[in-house]
């Protein structure tokens, strides 16, 4: 099998699997109890929470654990709508935000809050002149991604942020793409609110955290004990929660090669199918992107279909269009870099990691060339 869909999900580093076992058999106290069985637990949250606290260059006590990206998105949008709209019920994100984001403010809407999309440009760039001329003097938070999902833009977060903020407006960011993969300093960056998920950088599945910047007053969101100061009530999982701070000390560790094997990958795999099948089309910025995601539209090709036959050949990735109701949607992510429904399900979404090899961007280049020449009605020789 040939992985290339690491933007869906990674593989679970065997240093995290270890981390964990312990705390499945051994430390399995309730973290809630006072006995000393217990107490390991506690400890082992605790450090866990400074590992990603000091990889953010935040404070322990802004760090919140949740069950992953989805429940953090929901929490920083509901919880900052409710906590502050005596202030404003606007809120400003993007067109091209994950589903966590979208279909959560499209719940506000139901709950009377206005929210405005932002358009982006061809290359999935917010503007920072669209995001100043959407702010209202009721605007109190604005959520832009930190890199896209599927085509892998990075956003300018730090200064859209200051956009946010000279404005009086909380900032929130979906960094579930990028913790783990390039640097990020929460304070450098301004943000308010930052969401990640363990499993999109070798952590396991299943947990994730909140950052949340100590003046922003966020209530609680799941109701119940005291656990995560009262903020986020239930037993806390902490296999989970060592094993994701093992995974993000080793990407930490070695991020810069890691980014380096990722980049070098996915530019040959670029440079092979630009070369050698005729009119594709590839989305996202050119340079300001993630290093490892290869989104590219083959014309006169449904993605679904090739996804399925790269599949049968052993090869995951994924597709720019979803199966709804029986009918092929294209992307809206695509949709909204201005091309075309059909462009949009043509779309073919390939995410590197530093866990493939070159031999297998080369046997990827031969399947696609062959499965493309098959679905257009011939042979690339």
């Amino acid at each position: 099998m040939i992985y290339l869909d690491n933007a869906a999900t990674t593989q679970l580093s065997e240093g995290a699997w270890e981390a964990m076992q312990p705390y499945f058999t051994e430390y399995y106290g309730n973290p809630s109890s006072i006995y000393r069985l217990s107490a390991a637990s506690k400890k082992a949250i605790n450090r866990s929470r400074e590992t990603i606290a000091e990889s953010l260059g935040a404070d322990i006590r802004e760090i919140f654990f949740t069950s992953g990206g989805t429940e953090a998105d929901n929490w920083a949008l509901i919880s900052v709508a409710e906590q502050y709209e005596s202030k404003g019920k606007h809120i400003i994100t993007s067109q091209i935000e994950h589903p966590a984001i979208l279909n959560t403010c499209a719940y506000l809407e139901k709950r009377g809050f206005e929210v405005t999309y932002l358009k982006v440009n061809e290359q999935g760039l917010v503007e920072e002149e669209a995001l100043q001329k959407a702010l209202r003097k009721d605007t109190i938070l604005v959520s832009i991604m930190m890199a896209n999902n599927e085509v892998g833009t990075i956003q300018n977060i730090a200064a859209l942020a200051a956009i946010a903020k000279e404005q009086g407006a909380f900032f929130h960011t979906d960094a579930v793409q990028v913790y783990g993969h390039l640097p990020i300093n929460v304070k450098e960056l301004g943000v308010d609110l930052l969401s990640a998920s363990g499993h999109k950088f070798n952590g396991p599945k299943g947990i994730g955290f909140l950052y949340v910047d100590s003046k922003v007053k966020l209530p609680g969101f799941v109701h119940g004990g005291m656990q995560e100061k009262g903020r986020r009530a239930g037993t806390e999982n902490v296999p989970a929660i060592v094993g994701m701070a093992q995974a993000a000390k080793e990407a930490l560790e070695h991020m810069q090669e890691r980014a380096e094997v990722v980049a070098r990958l996915s530019s040959h795999l670029k440079k092979r199918i630009q070369e050698e099948i005729k009119d594709c089309h590839f989305h996202g910025h050119e340079t300001q992107r993630l290093p490892g995601h290869v989104n590219v539209t083959f014309s006169r090709v449904q993605g679904e279909s090739a996804l399925i036959m790269l599949d049968q050949k052993g090869i995951c990735v994924s597709s720019g269009s979803a199966c709804t109701t029986g009918a092929l949607e294209g992307s809206h992510v695509i949709l909204a870099l201005g091309c075309s429904e059909e462009e949009a399900q043509g779309a073919l979404r390939f995410t590197v990691s530093h866990l493939n090899t070159m031999e297998e961007m080369e046997q990827t280049v031969q399947a696609l060339k062959e499965i493309v020449g098959k679905l257009r009605g011939f042979r690339y020789e």
